[in-house]
């Protein structure tokens, strides 16, 4: 029993994650930091910001700029952790690679698994978000797509049976029937998917160069709907400013930090960067802070144009602009969504092979998933099937569902990336230049300290912090603060960097804004994801 507990905890060394990342090179170093800053901005400004934007504005007013900020900072942290292992650990595979050299092979598997669930599953809701702003687009020139072919099954027969009057039960009640069954699906979701899936596949040059330009696009136009935005901001709209209370700010959470993530995507392209110990850190860092100060001057702006109850819309950019009757503004949205999302899909569909590719070299998975295409330099096959991991679920499954799910797995990942930084030996050498280094503060004091007045805080409002409104007892909260006052006790015993036990924290306090249903699909996943491992990783392991 203690040689099988062993071996779940066997960890890689940084010396033979880098030399496999060498001997295996096939893939073209051509990114810079420039490139990489815009694959950051590409992959965090899209569906987020363009449609989950609006539902999280709706939960918490304008206030949500507060947990704008909240998960800025969360990520912020973060960014730092994931550039203080790039820079020690320069090759593909993000977290789960950070996570085999910290935590051991378990751990790794989990990580590599719940990513799944960010590019993959995540590129899902926002396949389904660029088709309804594509939709738009097209019908504005005169177009039409049949409603069967623009919506979900699941959406349109819950649409029917709730008597709604809308384009879902359209698509219900005038779906052709084949073999008894109407045939419902959406159709521009699944082309996107297969696009974008080619694009990625031929070349990451390519690939670059095309989201580059779509970068600009979208930067540019989202500045144009911000100063046309301010100039129909009306300051009464952000009164009630906290209309919900902090709950409420809350439970936008999945919504908003679904718009942060995408950044990490950069360190998936660690062994097509020029430089990743330089380029990696900045690019995610950079990328980041650009990201955070548009969404928050959108969020004022949108909750500033008209009321924060009318923004629970699948398209809160375009909707705002209707309801202002700006008409030319509504075809320029429409592009700029297009835009945005088609690069949002693009980076997260170079991310998931790459991690694919990095488990199959430690045997997790079978060697195909590791090849490299003799022409393209791009894991072909890992590729091919990332097209069909997301295109499949597509036919099936709703953007609510994929919303919920992929947050909470991105926030798992976080949380064991902040953690694995602690758990490392910290890094003494001088700093190298041009190579990033994570400032060193020791959390000894300050820590505990903030923990005992959060403690104090907490006695004499007991009922606002760990109960609900309904008296019942908040038992994420209980969890969170139990987990920090063991933090702060670790943190004054082994003297952990401030940075990375910020991170965790605030990760952590950010998981606390997921539901019970959240928790229990993202359990079923992982317990699916560990009968996998057993059957085949656990022998396979090249360190078995």
């Amino acid at each position: 029993m203690g040689f099988i507990f062993n071996n779940l905890f066997r960890r890689k060394s940084v010396s033979a994650i880098t030399d496999d990342g060498g001997h295996s090179a096939g893939l073209h170093r051509v990114l810079t930091v420039r490139d990489l800053t815009f694959f950051g901005i590409a992959a965090i400004i899209g569906a987020g910001s363009f449609s989950s934007i609006g539902s999280a504005c709706f939960s918490g007013g304008p206030a949500v700029v507060f947990l704008f900020i909240i998960c800025a900072v969360a990520c912020g942290f973060t960014a730092m952790c994931y550039a203080d292992f790039a820079t020690r650990v320069p090759a593909s595979g993000s977290a789960y690679t950070y996570a085999y050299v910290s935590f051991g092979e378990l751990a790794a598997w989990i990580i590599g698994w719940a990513l799944l669930m960010e590019y993959s599953i995540g590129n899902i809701y926002v396949a389904f978000s660029w088709s309804g702003y594509f939709v738009n687009l097209i019908e504005s020139v005169g177009l039409h797509i049949p409603a069967w072919l623009t919506n979900n099954y699941s959406d349109a027969h819950q649409a029917f049976n709730n008597g709604l009057t809308s384009k879902l039960s359209n698509a219900w009640i005038t779906a052709p029937i084949i073999a008894g069954v109407r045939f419902i699906i959406d159709l521009p979701a699944i082309m996107i998917n297969i696009l974008v899936t080619w694009l990625v596949y031929v070349g990451t040059k390519e690939s670059r160069n095309v989201s580059n330009v779509m970068v600009i696009v979208k930067l540019a136009i989202i500045f144009l709907v911000i100063i046309v935005g301010a100039s129909y901001v009306d300051i009464d709209n952000w009164t009630p400013f906290m209309p919900n209370q902090f709950s409420g700010v809350m439970a936008g959470v999945s919504g908003v930090f679904f718009a942060y993530i995408g950044f990490d995507a950069v360190s998936t392209l660690a062994e097509e960067s020029k430089n990743p110990q330089r380029d990696l850190p900045r690019g995610m860092i950079y990328s980041l802070i650009i990201c955070t100060v548009v969404f928050i001057i959108l969020a004022l702006v949108l909750t500033g144009m008209v009321s924060y109850t009318t923004l629970n819309v699948s398209d809160p950019l375009a909707e705002v602009f209707a309801l202002k009757g700006i008409k030319w503004m509504l075809f320029i949205v429409s592009i700029a969504a297009v835009v945005a999302m088609t690069s949002v899909i693009l980076v997260f569909q170079m991310g998931q092979p790459r991690i694919w590719m990095a488990m199959s070299r430690d045997g997790l998975l079978p060697k195909k998933f590791a090849e490299i295409h003799p022409k393209y330099k791009t894991p072909g096959f890992s590729t091919i099937i990332t097209g069909l991991v997301v295109g499949i679920p597509i036919f099936f499954v709703t953007p609510k569902f994929v919303l919920d799910f992929t947050s909470i797995g991105t926030l798992f990942a976080f949380v064991l990336v902040c953690a694995g930084v602690l758990i490392l030996p910290r890094n003494m050498d001088a700093k190298e230049k041009g190579k990033f280094k994570m400032p060193y503060v020791n959390s000894k004091y300050i820590v505990p300290s903030i923990t005992i007045v959060s403690l104090i805080v907490i006695f004499y409002n007991h009922a606002s912090m760990i109960l609900n409104e309904d008296g019942s007892c908040n038992f994420p909260m209980i969890v969170f603060y139990l987990v920090w006052i063991t933090i702060a006790i670790f943190s004054y015993i082994k003297n952990f960097s401030l940075i990375p036990v910020l991170g965790l924290l605030s990760c952590c306090y950010l998981l606390t804004g997921m539901g019970w249903t959240n928790w229990i699909m993202f359990s079923v996943w992982l317990v699916i994801g560990l009968v996998v491992y057993f059957l085949y990783g656990y022998k396979k392991s090249k360190l078995a």
